[in-house]
């Protein structure tokens, strides 16, 4: 074939970043086996030991159930979007670290027609796969155990997978800066993960905690989706400012994500 041919091939005519994305779900279907087991196993244990163990403890003092609804139901749409959010950041966050330091695969790419901005494009949309794939199968998960209704299934899977990539486009700006990544990972864990999910309403309304720390959720990308999520699942009262508020937020966290990532891998891998 000829250089012009190959160049007028519709597969040469596709976007950059595709062949980025490309290379990463393929590089993830060496692990289907692990991701699918997280992806399914993980819901089911949390749902059967939390959901089922400590919600019955809940609807038999609460009669009430929390927000009006049995507690499995309340804890629903919070599960369903960490799992959409650790999913995401663990997506981009391995990936970049890799290609910027471990085996320095992005500057190989960079030598090449691809550019830093369509390398972190490419990354950032596998990760979107992923959380997608992640959301879904929760969700199935969550209408076998009876917490959710077909009616919910769209809504529910957009809003969690829309939080999950714009904190990973967050945290893929972040990771792109990172130039030694001794106890990155853990400290991430350990001081935004986990402090994320005790403080963003997860088990309880945010409202029953003390003012002091209820800060930590008001800025939390979980915190915002999940009360989307109960909005749409169980029709939990939100105002209109507040559901603007929370989709405004969570979109601006992508897009400035998104700048910041591309500009930071095309001024490293450029050097």
């Amino acid at each position: 074939m000829t250089t012009a041919a190959a160049t007028a091939s519709p597969r040469a005519r596709r976007p950059a970043a595709l062949f980025v994305a490309e290379y990463r779900l393929r590089n993830m279907w060496k692990w289907r086996s692990a991701i699918l087991a997280f992806g399914i196993g993980n819901p089911v244990l949390y749902l059967a030991s939390v959901g089922l163990g400590v919600g019955a403890l809940v609807d038999a003092n609460m009669p009430g159930g929390v927000d009006g609804v049995p507690y499995l139901v309340f804890l629903a749409p919070a599960l369903l979007a960490t799992a959409a959010i650790q999913g995401g950041q663990d997506e981009v966050t391995f990936p970049t670290l890799a290609g910027m330091i471990w085996n320095r695969l992005f500057f190989a790419m960079r030598a090449t027609s691809l550019t830093g901005g369509q390398i972190a494009d490419g990354v950032l949309l596998a990760s979107a796969a992923r959380v997608l794939f992640t959301t879904v199968a929760y969700w199935l998960v969550l209408w076998v155990f009876g917490t959710v209704s077909w009616s919910t299934a769209l809504p529910l899977v957009l809003v969690s997978t829309g939080a999950g990539v714009c904190w990973a486009a967050l945290m893929m700006a972040v990771a792109a800066n990172v130039t030694d990544d001794g106890g990155f990972l853990s400290l991430v864990g350990r001081v935004v993960i986990m402090p994320m999910f005790l403080f963003s309403g997860t088990f309880y309304p945010l409202s029953s905690l003390p003012l002091a720390v209820q800060w930590i959720g008001w800025i939390s990308p979980l915190w915002h989706a999940t009360e989307l999520g109960r909005w749409l699942s169980y029709g939990m009262p939100m105002e209109p400012w507040r559901i603007l508020a929370s989709v405004g937020y969570l979109a601006s966290m992508g897009i400035v994500g998104v700048l910041v990532a591309r500009r930071r891998f095309e001024r490293r891998l450029a050097s």
